[in-house]
């Protein structure tokens, strides 16, 4: 697995490419969490347009960054999703607390304005 940090403004974007499971796990907890202790950082992007696969530790650190985004009053959205790691997404419910967006642009201008979870876009 493969992660690519971008600050822009208040927003961490991180992009993935390769494979989450249990063997990228902390690499993973480790990027995510070192760019939203950065006290100016209060949105977080994932793009996951690159990663082919993804298991339930994946699931797992995901909801981990969520709430980790809630507690400092932010905002937090997916983008990029591809068909194979959507569907891991769905089943687990991902979805219903963490809306998609179809790329960068649109996250991020989702997130400035805030986002009702209950309308997502694919």
């Amino acid at each position: 697995m493969e992660t690519e940090s971008l600050l822009h403004g208040d927003c961490l974007i991180v992009r993935v490419r390769g494979e989450l499971d249990h063997h990228q796990a902390d690499q993973f907890r480790q990027t995510v969490d070192q760019g939203l202790d950065d006290q100016r950082v209060n949105r977080l992007v994932l793009n996951l347009e690159g990663l082919s696969f993804m298991d339930s530790s994946g699931i797992g650190l995901i909801l981990g960054r969520f709430k980790r985004v809630q507690q400092k009053q932010g905002q937090m959205a997916i983008c990029g999703v591809t068909e194979a790691v959507s569907k891991v997404l769905e089943i687990s419910g991902v979805p219903r607390v963490i809306p998609f967006m179809r790329n960068e642009k649109e996250a991020l201008q989702k997130t400035a304005r805030g986002i009702n979870p209950k309308r997502r876009m694919r």
